[in-house]
């Protein structure tokens, strides 16, 4: 089946809430990161800026929010790192940044923005619950809307932050606020109305409608779940930052959108140190 342009349709999905395994998460995201990774970049690549540190759809840039701490002389890690934008203003700032992403493809952009700007961020294809990196390796491990929310085994994720972290060393993350987990993901009105527990943390799936496969999952927690989560590995929380939505700011990205964004938070971003 073909599109108008004659290109092939994506074929039809459903979507659902269902339990889903580590596994079976990673077999959906990696595939489906390289699916989107064109498209991806294209839309918003102008956006994120070849070396340039965002922290969601707001716009919140890490130099204005400064949550990583100065980073001159630190190595870093960016988990979901896809084309390395982040970890490449780290490399700007003086930092030692390094990337990881599952994403075959996502790498590939990242290679080709290193090779059109000369800042380059060495990079390894991995998942983030089994990191290819030695103990105690960096001062600051990050995560800007990436990882994190794809990992069913997120206690194995921030255990393995917890390893390869040395000691006062600081996780950083963004993630879609949880609050938003009430609403349709529409930008419009429609994503204005409660629908859904915020207690719910059932995964959100989408799945081929004739095999069955599934092609995508995000994971939902709470943020007392996270909160929770961070204190339980020996974290100490020392900022949770809810960007407001610009007066300005006009762009829509999915279900972000000014109609949602003035009155509601999108976004959440953790940081924390380790004792």
């Amino acid at each position: 089946m073909t599109g108008a342009d004659d290109q092939p349709l994506d074929p039809p999905v459903r979507a659902e809430r269902r339990p889903v395994s580590e596994a079976e998460s990673r077999r959906a995201n990696g595939p489906d990161w390289d699916r989107y990774a064109d498209e991806y970049q294209a839309t918003h690549g102008a956006f994120l800026g070849d070396i340039g540190f965002v922290w969601g759809p707001e716009g919140l840039t890490e130099k204005e929010a400064g949550v990583l701490g100065d980073v001159e002389g630190r190595d870093v890690l960016e988990l979901g790192s896809g084309a390395g934008q982040c970890a490449r203003w780290v490399r700007s700032q003086g930092g030692r940044a390094y990337g990881l992403d599952l994403s075959h493809r996502q790498l590939q952009h990242s290679v080709r923005i290193d090779d059109a700007v000369g800042v380059v961020v060495p990079s390894v294809q991995a998942t983030a619950t089994a990191l290819p990196f030695a103990d105690h390796s960096f001062d600051v491990v990050f995560c800007s809307f990436g990882a994190l929310q794809f990992v069913a085994d997120i206690e194995v994720c921030v255990a393995e932050v917890v390893r390869v972290l040395r000691p006062g060393g600081r996780f950083a993350f963004s993630i879609t606020h949880p609050t938003r987990w009430m609403f349709a993901d529409d930008p419009g009105p429609e994503g204005l109305v409660a629908s859904q527990s915020y207690w719910d943390r059932t995964p959100y799936v989408e799945a081929d409608e004739a095999t069955g496969v599934v092609s995508y999952v995000e994971h939902h927690r709470t943020l007392g779940d996270w909160v929770a989560l961070l204190a339980g590995a020996g974290f100490r929380l020392t900022d949770l930052v809810e960007p407001e939505w610009p007066a300005d700011h006009d762009r829509v990205w999915g279900g972000w959108s000014r109609t949602r964004g003035m009155l509601t938070p999108g976004t959440a971003i953790f940081a924390a140190e380790l004792g």
